[in-house]
Formats: structure tokens, sequence, C-alpha cells
């Protein structure tokens, strides 16, 4: 559908506003509102109405809510005072105007057309990911480099993810300069997602826009705004790349999770049974892993050398053996898993650093822990998941600095991932390793918040309670860490989790003084 009013015209097949011929740049949600409202037009839209619709029923602020009215206006050079096309109606809500014309068929004339129809390719057996030219919105066409340089960057950055599809530079370049329809793209290059975006410069500024779409349906998954100093090009080019590839990998696999829930249980294949499986690993309790090992273990019933499986399979076992009776069983499974996933994952970021993460853990052997981690971020840098396990490893290793900032690098990387209770529990012990049990407590409860059921941060929190002479609470903390586990005793977690002297020594005290069983 396309509306026009005054020279202005909202394509929503291609999710494009333009002025005449001239493409505006508008956010995700900006865009959404816009929409929403024109199409609703007859009546007045009230702030419930958009919160269900824009923001899908999440919990908006009132100013959130008013920058992207505003934004709106703005982006029509209409503005509070003149409510020219959007009118604010007192204790209601907000109408659109503006005298609108509907076209189903689009009049915006595409540059450069492909000619005749657009074959489909089908879907490759794994993620499928295309990377479109950014748009150069700085009026400067010598600024072309900049933007193609930063998809070229992020294309090779999503082409390490060994798990993930990626369309080869030359294919996507083929749209370069033309307005795209994301359903058409996917059809004609054979992906499921698409990565989008906008560059805009202007003197030592730029603002770099990513929007990650759902080639079917048009459905934006992630968008993102990084405002940068452009002292120098290169470094902005490295940073916002490592930014994006780390921010798409937890995106992407979460949309692939739910897109496999809604396959039929008889149709699905290896690859759907692990993402079927992961929901179950991540809650990192014995009982979720358990639910995932059925499902990874027909995983690679099917796949034997099928290295992520492997993985996650370490992983779960390593879950179950610390917080589940330390079973011998789970013990060389974990580890036996963790060598597949080596042998076999070579190129695999992921299954290394599951691999690494439970090798170190329940095998204690850190040098080939560090060697696995070594090789994953060589790998993939930007990574979220190998900074994220990596950063529990080395805290439990004693080393507080890198622990800190592995965990910082997590949760930059992946600031929305489920899994960042991990690099807070990092946080939090290097925190107290260095001797600050304000800021330890403060990123642990963090941690708390995103998984309450994750013992190990009750584990840690009594420490620097104790030091605080907290006791009340960290007797309260030690209470809630024995009803989620009422088999723990302090030796029998010093020696499961292999921590470092420097570790134990403080550690351990303060779990004495809050009455935890030796």
């Amino acid at each position: 559908m396309l509306y026009v009013f005054e020279d202005f015209s909202l394509d929503c097949d291609r999710r494009e506003l333009r002025r005449g011929s001239e493409l505006l740049s508008v956010e995700p949600q900006v865009f959404d509102l816009l929409q929403y409202v024109i199409r609703n037009r007859d009546r007045v839209v009230s702030k419930d109405d958009l919160i269900s619709t824009v923001w899908h029923g999440r919990i908006v602020s009132e100013a959130t809510l008013s920058s992207r009215i505003n934004a709106a206006r703005s982006a029509l050079r209409d503005s509070g005072e003149e409510q020219r096309l959007i009118r604010t109606i007192v204790r209601r809500g907000i109408r659109f105007v503006g005298a609108v014309r509907e076209d189903g068929a689009p009049k915006v004339e595409v540059t450069t057309p492909m000619a005749g129809p657009v074959a489909s390719l089908d879907l490759p057996d794994r993620p499928s990911i295309a990377v479109l030219p950014f748009v150069n919105m700085s009026g400067d066409a010598e600024q072309d480099y900049f933007a193609d340089g930063m998809v070229e960057d992020i294309i090779t950055g999503l082409s390490r993810i060994r798990w993930l599809f990626v369309i080869a530079r030359n294919s996507s370049f083929a749209y370069k300069g033309r307005a795209v329809d994301v359903k058409q793209v996917g059809l004609a290059l054979g992906v499921r997602y698409i990565l989008e975006g906008s560059v805009r410069r202007l003197a030592n500024r730029v603002r770099i826009t990513g929007q990650l779409v759902e080639a079917e349906n048009g459905r934006h998954l992630w968008a993102e705004r990084y405002d940068r100093e452009l002292t120098d090009v290169f470094a902005v080019q490295d940073e916002i790349t490592i930014s994006v590839v780390g921010a798409i990998e937890p995106n992407v696999r979460q949309a692939e999770i739910e897109r496999v829930k809604r396959k039929r249980a008889d149709s699905v294949d290896a690859y759907d049974r692990l993402l079927r499986a992961l929901p179950h690993v991540y809650t990192c309790m014995p009982r979720g892993a358990a639910k995932g090992l059925e499902l990874l273990d027909q995983a690679l019933a099917m796949e034997p050398n099928y290295a992520l499986a492997h993985g996650f399979a370490a992983w779960a076992h390593e879950i179950i053996y610390m917080r589940g009776g330390m079973h011998p069983k789970n013990y060389e499974n974990s580890i036996r898993h963790a060598h597949a996933a080596i042998e076999h994952g070579a190129g695999d970021a992921i299954a290394l650093a599951l691999a690494g993460f439970a090798i170190g853990v329940v095998a204690h052997d850190r040098a080939l822990a560090s060697e696995a981690f070594e090789r994953a971020l060589a790998l993939s840098p930007s990574c979220a998941l190998v900074y994220c396990l990596g950063s529990a490893l080395v805290s439990f290793g004693g080393d507080a600095e890198r622990a800190i900032d592995w965990g910082e690098r997590a949760l930059r990387l992946s600031p929305l991932d489920a899994m960042n209770y991990i690099p807070h529990c990092a946080i939090g012990l290097g925190q107290f390793l260095l001797g600050r049990n304000e800021e330890a407590i403060a990123a642990i409860r963090r941690g708390l918040q995103l998984n309450p059921g994750f013992s190990t941060l009750h584990v840690l929190l009594v420490s620097p309670l104790i030091k605080l002479g907290r006791f009340d609470e960290a007797r309260a903390a030690a209470a809630q860490l024995l009803a989620l586990d009422p088999g723990f005793s302090i030796s029998r977690w010093t020696a499961a989790v292999g921590v470092a002297p420097r570790v134990t020594d403080v550690v351990t005290d303060a779990m004495r003084q809050a009455g935890l069983p030796e």
C-alpha cells in the first residue's frame, strides 16, 4: 500500500518515506507509528493503541512515546506547535489529519531495475542472510566509500559465523542505489534475513543505522542507531562492525528458535532439534539441561559429527554435573562431548567456546580451555557467547581484570541477551576480588534479576555481603542458595568448579560465616 499526502509518500511494502524523489531516513518504530496513524486516520489513536501495535505490548515510557511522535512530525516537516499533519487530542491521543490518497501500487520510480521476473531460490539448510548496501544519506557521493566499506566489513564478520549462510558481496551490491522490497530480495537471493541500513556523515560526526528484517513477512527483528565522532575512519568502521555482527548473531538465533517452534515435530532435522534444545539448556539448571540433552542426543544420532550439538551437550552435562549431584556419568560425558566439539568444530567459534568452558570447569584443564577460547575469538571476535562463557571461566581462575573486561564486552556485544546473567556473575566476582564490594553486589543482583534460579549467583553474593558486615543479608542469600540446591556444600562447590586458590581462600571463609555447610 502507498499513502500519498502533500508532497510525501509512505510506501508500506518497501518501508520507505519519500518527499518527492528524496528518500527520508526514519527509524523503524517511527515508520511503524506513521503507518499506523495514517491507516487509522479516521479516528483518534490512543497511547494504548500505539503501545499495543508499535511496541507489541511492551512497557514504554512517556518520554519514549513522545520522542517517537516528535520524530514522526519532524520527518514530515511538522511540529508540536503547528500540528499540520499529526494533531494531539488532549487526554485522548493523536490523529493524522492530512488529506491522504491511497494507491495499491507504488508510484516511486526505482533506479536501475532488474529486467524480467525475479526467480526465487530455495532457502539453504541453515540460517541465511544478505547484507544490502547501506544508503549514503550524506548528500555527498564521495562518502559512498565509507558506507560500502562498512557493509563489506559486516559481510566478512558474518561470514565467520559457521552456522550462518551469508550472501557474497557481489550479489548483495547488485542492489546498490535501488529501492528494494525485502521480500523480493529474499526470494531472489534465497535468504531468510536481510540487513539494511544507512550512513549519514556531517563534518566529523557520523550516524549509522541498521535493521534486521525477516524477508518473508517484513518483520523487524532488531534495529539500532550508532552516533560516533569520526576521528579515525577505520577505527569507527571496526567498532561498528563488531557491534553490528555481535548483535545480529543472537537475534538471528532467537528468530530461528521461534521459527522452529512453529514446525511440526515430525518434520524437524538435526539443526531444528538443536534449536529446540537451546531454551532448555540456556536455563543453566539441571532439569532444563536434561530436557535439552534429549533433543541434542537426537540431533547427534542424525549427525554424529555435529560440532555445535556436541558443544551444547558438553555444556548441558556440565550444568547437570555441577548442580545435579556431581555424578561421574555427567563428568565423563561433558568432557567427551567437549573433545568432540573441538575435533569437529575447528571453524565454529561457538562450538569451541562451549567446549572450552566445559573442559575448564569440569576437567579443570585451563590451558586447553584458554586455547579453545583463543581459537574461537580468532574466528569470530564479535561472538558474544565466547566472552560470556569466557568471563565466567577466567573469573573462577582469579583473573579479576580480565573477567570484568570480558564480561563487559559480552554485555556490550549483546545487551539484551538472555544469557547475560553469566557475565554479570563474572563481573561481580571480579569486582569482589578487587575489593569493590558494593560494585560486586550491584553486578550480582543484576544477574539475579535476569535469572533468580542460577545458584552460582547466590553463592557469590554471600562474600561481598559478609565483607561489608551485612550478615543478615548474607544469611538470606545462603538460605536462598540451599533452597535451590539442598545438597550444596562448600567442599563440593570448590572441588567441582576448580576455583583458583586466590578465589577459594576469600570465598569459602565468607560462606562459613554465612552458615553454609562444609
